[in-house]
């Protein structure tokens, strides 16, 4: 595969959540685009036929690990799968999410432990312990999903927004000190998206309310993310009415900014 004049032996992306939503855009995309697929989520009947399907449909090797990103060591594991199969990595696309519609004091922590894991943790070790590999090559290319909400104001007592807001940061810091080993990475920061988020996080009620100008296909999301990165652009986000709601949110006073989070209590 030749990339920016580099040739890069059976090159393989990683993609987290890659059995719904936007990490199976980001597989079938990366798949039309030559790359060889690690696919990575909990549910393996899900990946084993994602796998048979983007093998056949475009010819390519793709390996499969269910795992959940959630547990301890997990990002380890995907490491020691990638040098026991012998992958050559250039591109991580961590997009596995997880948040829960429950008040924090109300919440077990291993809830709460979970979606620390899941949406910081596990993002912050994986570029950790996979940005080496492609620095061994001089290109990669890294894609944290963040999420329009974290130029948004807080809403009460969920840990995603401020989640959000930290891998959006975190990877800009991570491109400026990686672009000049050849490694672009980018914060990807969708707004409502068509996915199965909404059903796991229980807030289809919500969301039901949201006008479908709004609303966004997960391949949309996918094809603006990766232009963004090849481009060495740090943050990308998809759409154009996205982009003026998070340019006017951001301009507003941080008191009325609070208060339009309290108005927007999910738990109403």
């Amino acid at each position: 595969m030749q990339v920016n004049s580099v040739q890069i032996k059976n090159a393989t992306a990683i993609v987290t959540g890659a059995s719904s939503g936007i990490g199976l855009a980001f597989a079938s995309l990366l798949a039309q685009k030559g790359y060889n697929l690690l696919l990575i989520a909990r549910n393996i009947n899900k990946l084993n036929d994602l796998a048979k399907t983007l093998s056949t449909q475009y010819d390519t090797q793709c390996n499969v690990l269910s795992i959940d990103l959630s547990e301890e060591n997990a990002s380890k594991k995907v490491l020691e799968y990638i040098i026991t199969n012998n992958l050559n990595i250039s591109v991580l696309i961590n997009n596995a999410g997880f948040s829960g519609n429950y008040k924090f004091l109300e919440a077990d922590w291993s809830q709460l432990s979970k979606e620390l894991n899941v949406m910081s943790i596990a993002v912050t070790e994986l570029c950790y312990l996979i940005a080496p590999l492609m620095e061994k090559n001089s290109w990669g290319r890294i894609i944290n999903v963040s999420s329009g909400a974290a130029y948004l104001p807080p809403t009460q007592s969920l840990l995603y927004t401020g989640l959000k807001s930290y891998v959006l940061n975190f990877s800009q810091s991570l491109d400026m000190e990686l672009k000049p080993k050849g490694i672009n990475v980018t914060a990807l920061c969708p707004g409502f998206t068509r996915s199965e988020f909404h059903n796991t996080m229980g807030t289809n009620k919500q969301v039901s309310k949201v006008p479908n100008f709004l609303w966004q296909a997960p391949d949309q999301v996918a094809l603006e993310g990766w232009h963004a990165v090849m481009k060495g652009h740090p943050v990308c986000i998809p759409g154009l009415i996205n982009k003026i709601i998070i340019s006017t949110s951001r301009h507003l006073p941080l008191n009325l900014q609070y208060n339009l989070g309290k108005l927007m209590n999910p738990f109403k």
